[in-house]
């Protein structure tokens, strides 16, 4: 080959590689629309306040080009906002956020829903359940709460408040009666703000209300935290209320109840959505979780900070659905 052409063609090699390097890569996607972020739950409770919270973050770090917008549907114990995503086919500009009802709606009511419809998108966190009465009883601990449910005439049983019937606070409520022999009547209220409320009015006896659902009012000195349902006590050590911390409240199985419950907090997407889009929504988080708020709500709300996305959570997911069919089975709970 003439220098000549070798040269020409060197030219074009060298220069094809320029452009190919200094070309801007191909464009990732990202919304192109408000993003409806649904809440499957009434307003005040721990979804809604950490899905306000997850808001409040992307606006003011502008972690997305569009807005999120917290949209409530708690309908018919939250099938309203899962029936609401899983119709959304392909459509990523809706996410929902997910608790336990996840699972004990659709078992306890037959409604045509299993999270199997939706899109896993990432567990964000594990939510404590606490024993809770008013600051004003006596009880000091729940081996005193749970002796005075056991003295109680039987027609006239303490009163336990939750959120919603056959979901997490029932669940929970149940597994006491059976491993005590006692009885509660249940209250079900819309969301956990509604429950802390009705117990610092003393229109109930206990709760069994996430710590961020009641932790203002534990802070006011009107509520008392009597146990928490893990295995282990809670690694938050900063004192909330007056010399206590969340550290310093006991397992329910230190008081003599051995009783275990973590709720999920995760989102979903619609069904049918690409794995760019999901990975979109998981970058946002991550970003998230690294902000100052996000740890703040984290230690306010004393949650186990346990991050999944993939298959370890779509597993994790599964292994829970079948925790709660048994669990509701033992209770009665599961629709016939």
């Amino acid at each position: 080959m003439p220098n000549i052409y070798k040269t020409v063609a060197y030219a074009l090699t060298v220069g094809a590689a320029v452009i190919a390097l200094t070309a801007p890569a191909a464009a990732q996607w990202k919304p192109t629309k408000p993003v409806e972020f649904v809440v499957p739950a009434g307003t005040g409770g721990g979804a809604d306040q950490m899905a306000r919270t997850i808001q409040g973050i992307v606006e003011k770090h502008k972690l997305m080009s569009e807005s999120l917008v917290v949209v409530n549907k708690s309908g018919a114990a939250g099938a309203e906002g899962f029936l609401a995503v899983k119709g959304a086919n392909r459509d990523p500009h809706k996410i929902i956020i997910t608790l336990s009802n996840l699972f004990t709606t659709p078992l306890a009511t037959n409604v045509p829903f299993n999270w199997k419809d939706l899109t896993p998108l990432a567990m964000l966190a594990l939510d404590e359940f606490i024993l809770w009465v008013n600051a004003e009883t006596p009880y000091k601990t729940a081996q005193e709460y749970l002796a005075a449910v056991k003295a109680a005439p039987a027609t006239s049983p303490m009163k336990m408040a939750g959120t919603g019937s056959k979901q997490e606070d029932q669940i929970i409520t149940a597994q006491i009666e059976q491993a005590l022999g006692v009885k509660f009547t249940y209250v079900p209220f819309r969301g956990g703000g509604d429950v802390a409320v009705q117990l610092v009015g003393k229109h109930v006896d206990s709760t069994v209300n996430n710590p961020i659902e009641a932790v203002a009012q534990w802070r006011a000195g009107s509520l008392r935290p009597l146990c928490v349902f893990d295995s282990k006590r809670l690694p938050y050590n900063d004192k909330i209320a007056g010399t206590m911390s969340w550290g310093d409240i006991p397992t329910c199985r230190e008081q003599g109840l051995a009783i275990e419950y973590l709720m999920l907090r995760g989102l979903f997407m619609a069904p049918g959505v690409t794995q760019e889009q999901v990975a979109y929504y998981v970058g946002v988080m991550q970003k998230v979780r690294e902000t100052q708020e996000w740890k703040d709500l984290m230690a306010n709300g004393a949650f186990n900070q346990t991050f999944m996305t993939g298959d370890a959570y779509r597993k994790w997911v599964a292994d829970a659905e079948t925790m709660h069919r048994a669990v509701m089975d033992k209770a009665g709970f599961l629709a016939k």
